[in-house]
């Protein structure tokens, strides 16, 4: 199957949280680590997140520096990478961020029509699994129109899915200087977890970054369909 390339990225605290308890969002990254994220936008075709990170965030996704964006423009591309949203059910709120122009719900076949109808005149829609979000399919589709990059910035269960369908090319993970703790706070990567070959990873760089340090990952085996018990 031909997909674009994918890469994680996330910032978590010392303990491997990426958010509170009560799900919201916990300053983790300093000023170089959100110049960085900036970049890594700028050079990406398409930006996606799960909905629960836009349900608890309501990110906008959009390059912030003004510079990226022209250099963007004078490459003649979009100012702004394609966004996406896995969203099995279309839960998305009318009045996310994340919506408007340069905006892709993806959904499943059984999304619920009045919500589809709430979303449409809003960002397009494009429909891949029947029940669930089939990312793979989603993936082939975004490949034939283009997209060679994808950037994805959470959340865990994404991530979580993402990984345990061997899609994932790079993962780039700031720790940050901080403890956030509680035992039901999203980690890097949740869902249903493994429990027999775990996937590896080959470390590809470490560098020190604000009070925190940046790692970079590669998975090691290309493919995970198989790691289900």
């Amino acid at each position: 199957m031909k997909r674009p390339f994918v890469f994680i990225n996330s910032a978590m605290s010392a303990d491997g949280k990426i958010s509170s308890v009560e799900r919201t969002q916990v300053k983790i990254s300093g000023k170089a680590d959100l110049a960085r994220v900036d970049a890594l936008r700028a050079s990406s075709d398409a930006v996606m997140v799960g909905v629960g990170t836009v349900l608890a965030d309501d990110p906008g996704l959009r390059i912030k520096s003004e510079d990226l964006r022209r250099e963007r423009q004078e490459k003649g591309i979009p100012e702004n990478p394609l966004r996406i949203v896995a969203d099995s059910r279309a839960r998305t709120p009318a009045a996310a961020k994340v919506l408007g122009e340069g905006c892709l719900l993806a959904v499943a076949e059984s999304a619920p029509q009045e919500r589809l109808d709430c979303l449409t005149q809003r960002c397009e829609i494009i429909a891949c699994g029947r029940e669930r979000v089939d990312l793979r399919e989603l993936f082939a589709r975004l490949a034939r129109r283009g997209v060679e990059r994808i950037m994805v910035e959470g959340g865990a269960t994404l991530n979580w899915s993402l990984i345990n369908l061997g899609l994932v090319d790079e993962i780039y993970v700031y720790v940050g200087a901080t403890i956030i703790g509680g035992e039901r706070a999203p980690t890097l990567v949740d869902g249903e977890g493994f429990r027999k070959n775990f996937p590896r990873l080959m470390l590809g760089s470490l560098q020190q970054l604000d009070e925190g340090v940046l790692l970079k990952w590669t998975p090691t085996v290309p493919t995970a369909s198989d790691k289900r018990p």
